[in-house]
């Protein structure tokens, strides 16, 4: 690949953040090299990249950096035209994929985290909101979903990526939490979405191993609560 055409992916194996972007990629068949980073030891790359946020994931095309997991899925977008499409063809349909993508990003992820990092009265505060906004999310999924099957669209984009880069790993964090979230008793049309696209190639192939993943969570999690009793 030419020197100007060059595609570099600086992220971290665990980073949900980063996992968007790498299946973005992977699903339009794009090529590009993956650098990771140690984010207890940031690379000068890293820090030069993204000098604002000095976060992963940084994407690297034609020399320029992109920062932002959710600036960098637009980006691929619009500059990988070729199908297969991130985004429905429609604008309204379009707009609806953006809309409930960011409710994820804006309503879901911090929650979610926080259900990881605390214990006690305000993990349990924390349990109730995750599961409040995941029944906005399966009302919302209902008429999503039934439209763009009805449409015959893609069954795979950006908002199933925000989607399960999120809640793929949704075993490991049940085994470190003993706690269930997405179950089909409670949220069937999330579930069953779930599952389908943990059937989809992509996905397959950038699902880490259960045992890494329990692993990396556990230690997230002792470190934040010894934090917090240490504060």
């Amino acid at each position: 690949m030419a020197e100007q055409e060059k595609v570099i992916l600086h992220g971290m194996w665990a980073s949900p953040y980063a996992k968007r972007v790498e299946l973005a990629l992977n699903f339009k068949g794009i090529p590009y090299e993956y650098v990771e980073e140690d984010l207890r030891n940031k690379s000068e790359l890293l820090l030069k990249y993204n000098p604002v946020h000095k976060k992963v994931p940084v994407l690297v095309h034609n020399g320029k950096a992109i920062a932002e997991s959710m600036v960098i899925l637009e980006y691929i977008e619009e500059t990988w035209k070729d199908a297969p499409n991130l985004l429905p063809t429609d604008s309204y349909r379009r707009a609806q994929a953006r809309f409930w993508s960011s409710f994820i990003q804006d309503q879901l992820i911090e929650v979610s985290f926080l259900v990881l990092k605390t214990d006690g009265e305000a993990q349990q505060k924390a349990v109730d909101q995750v599961y409040e906004k995941l029944n906005v999310l399966e009302d919302g999924m209902k008429t999503y979903l039934a439209e763009r099957n009805a449409r015959g669209e893609s069954n795979f984009g950006i908002l199933e990526i925000v989607f399960c880069a999120l809640f793929g790993s949704y075993k490991a964090h049940e085994e470190v939490l003993g706690m269930k979230f997405i179950v089909p008793e409670k949220f069937p049309v999330l579930f069953s979405w779930l599952m389908a696209i943990a059937e989809v190639e992509v996905v397959k192939k950038a699902t880490p191993p259960h045992e890494k993943t329990v692993e990396i969570l556990h230690l997230f999690r002792q470190s934040a609560l010894k934090s917090s009793s240490a504060a």
